[in-house]
């Protein structure tokens, strides 16, 4: 007999993480049905007539990614419903799903960002200029994207150009930051025992390349991973401590993961939050947890058991 109120998994989507977020969608399920928990999955291609299909479910576990599953949109309907589910609120996946924003959060606390710029249609040639100023090469990527959906590294003014104008052409809007040659760190936040608890640092070797992109978070045996990331005490310290006040400034809500830069001179530079970070067998999240004895399954029902914790009491007992 299964235990607890029925839960819905909801992945897919139509971003272009659409993919991912089905493999984490389908290893969540997997999850919560080897712990004997009541729950569906629900894999859609579509938002329409969400509310109806989501309708028998006592609670949801979203493990969208990207789009309007991860930038509030489907958080707003999910508040409407008075359907808890796992994840930040409407305004936090706003805030972190938009990089621009974001980062004048960050800076606003003091969190160092590379230096970077908000290009839109009419500001391709300032963009040339500003990056003649900066120096190259440079890191261009959609404003509202993730998992390094649309991410390129230019390093001449052509490139730039060309490459704007694709992401002008797709997005509307793109932003331009100054690459940081060092190491790529994550910084996973998970909340339990009632405060933000950050987990042992993550790093990305790409084995091709300087960055992080698709095909190094996607593909078997393109990047190497270390977990504990092998870095000082007191560095470790300081990128947990940015990443647990990135969490607590956007009004994050369960879990996030902030995505870092480290320089060659040892500065962190923080790049960008994730609300909904993958949960995928290769995603960085439960990576972290495991390295604190956490079990993918012990992750998910413990992220399952925040959501439900939001239901009136009687509804928790299914």
């Amino acid at each position: 007999m299964s235990k607890g109120p029925r839960v819905a998994v909801l992945c897919g989507g139509t971003s272009a993480e659409r993919e991912i977020s089905l493999r984490s969608g389908r290893g969540v399920h997997a999850a919560l049905v080897a712990k004997g928990w009541d729950a569906e999955l629900i894999e859609i291609e579509a938002y329409d007539g969400l509310p109806q299909r989501l309708a028998p479910f006592a609670a949801v576990f979203n493990i969208l990614h990207g789009g309007a599953g991860e930038d509030g949109t489907v958080q707003l309907l999910l508040d409407l419903m008075g359907k808890p589910y796992v994840g930040s609120g409407p305004l936090a996946s706003a805030l972190a799903m938009d990089k621009v924003e974001s980062r004048k959060a960050f800076q606003g606390k003091g969190l160092p960002v590379p230096d970077w710029l908000h290009v839109t249609g009419e500001d391709l040639e300032r963009v040339v200029s500003w990056a003649e100023a900066v120096g190259y090469p440079l890191v261009v990527k959609p404003r509202r994207e993730g998992s390094s959906v649309g991410v390129h590294l230019v390093v001449s003014d052509d490139e730039l150009k060309g490459v704007g104008t694709e992401l002008l052409s797709h997005y509307g809007e793109f932003i331009a930051e100054r690459f940081i040659p060092g190491r790529d760190i994550t910084a996973s936040v998970l909340e339990r025992g009632g405060k933000a608890e950050p987990l042992p640092l993550v790093e990305v070797r790409p084995r091709r390349g300087d960055l992080f992109d698709w095909t190094a978070k996607y593909t078997p045996g393109e990047c190497a991973v270390c977990c504990p990331a092998d870095l000082p005490p007191e560095r470790t310290a300081r990128i947990q401590d940015m990443a647990v006040q990135a969490h607590v400034l956007l009004g994050c809500r369960d879990l996030s993961r902030a995505d870092f830069r480290l320089a060659q001179d040892g500065t962190p530079h923080l790049l960008e939050l994730n609300t909904l970070p993958g949960l995928t067998e290769m995603s960085l999240f439960p990576r972290a947890a495991q390295a604190i004895g956490m079990s993918y399954d012990d992750l998910v029902v413990h992220l399952l058991d925040r959501a439900l914790a939001r239901l009136p009491a009687p509804a928790r007992l299914g």
